[in-house]
């Protein structure tokens, strides 16, 4: 019985130590918090699902928050299942200004708690994002700020409650308003990058067409270009070789009688006259017909087409 006794007296101490154990704290396992939640909830979902969400937060204006339901994070978990998404990089790209600024509000108005969720976002997307350090020293330095104020004021649990909602609300304004404006510079982005890309490809179609006609114009055989047509040959274009004087009349000759004729006539291709006649006389009937047999006698060079004209011949005594 002794023996018995002394056995069971050392089991007792580690019974007693083992149902400890079961009931610390220490070897319980950590509770969930609602972030861990959400995060967990966004990672399981599929790509597909992911990326429906994402564009859905994005046009609902929900560009990175409320926690766990925003543009950001669908993003962030879709680029870490497709890694090489360049939609999603793009996205991002245009999202994390926006997140910058969301951080300095929540700074300005001493909303810590969304500061440092928005600052875990900046720092998953992009760990060397240039903006990182100084949000991380800006958040320190004004929560350090908050406390030594809070040690000086001496500020009741109601009063941080009171403040804690008001900050709460004013987070709902800001982010409401910021995010909607965010939207919009977004959306008139897009809208100039598609007019740019519309113009650049209208220019490009124009260029092509062009190039396609002066193709088109280089192919055409040429046509010789039709001989010049000869011009029809003129009055001055008479080059007299022989024009003898006409005979003066005797009696005119003896009456001393002056006077002209007017002449109209014809010269062949051949150069010799082929027909005249009289058209103006003074004095009348005087002198026509030496005129007539004078100029019958004449001769030009020879010419592609027969020209008629006119000379007047003068008659004087003497002369």
């Amino acid at each position: 019985m002794g023996l018995a006794l002394g056995a069971c007296g050392k089991d007792e101490p580690a019974t007693t130590a083992d149902t400890a154990a079961a009931d610390s704290p220490q070897a319980a396992a950590p509770a969930a918090t609602p972030e861990t939640v959400v995060a967990d909830s966004v990672q399981a979902m599929s790509a597909e699902d992911l990326r429906e969400a994402a564009r859905k937060a994005y046009g609902d204006n929900r560009l990175y928050a409320p926690a766990g339901n925003n543009a950001v994070e669908y993003y962030l978990a879709l680029r870490e299942k497709n890694a090489g998404d360049a939609g999603v990089s793009s996205a991002l790209t245009d999202l994390l200004p926006m997140t910058v600024i969301a951080i300095e509000q929540s700074i300005g108005r001493e909303d810590f708690a969304e500061a440092e969720r928005l600052t875990a976002l900046l720092e998953r997307a992009e760990p060397q994002h240039p903006a990182l350090a100084r949000l991380n020293s800006s958040i320190a330095s004004r929560k350090q700020a908050v406390a030594d104020r809070a040690v000086q004021e001496q500020v009741t649990a109601e009063q941080q409650a009171t403040r804690q909602a008001e900050l709460e609300r004013q987070r709902l304004i800001d982010q409401k308003q910021q995010q909607e404006q965010a939207a919009k510079a977004l959306q008139e982005k897009q809208a100039a990058d598609k007019a740019a890309e519309a113009a650049a490809a209208e220019a490009a179609a124009q260029e092509q067409r062009a190039r396609e006609r002066r193709a088109a114009e280089a192919a055409k055989p040429v046509e010789p270009a039709p001989p010049p047509r000869p011009t029809r040959p003129t009055a001055v274009d008479l080059r007299p070789l022989s024009t003898p004087a006409p005979n003066f009349p005797a009696d005119a000759l003896r009456a001393g009688t002056s006077g002209e004729v007017q002449v109209e006539f014809t010269v062949g291709t051949d150069g010799s006259v082929t027909s005249a006649r009289v058209v103006n006389a003074e004095p009348r009937r005087v002198f026509d017909r030496a005129a007539m047999d004078a100029v019958q006698r004449w001769r030009f060079q020879p010419i592609s087409e027969p020209v008629t004209t006119r000379r007047t011949i003068a008659f004087t005594p003497g002369g």
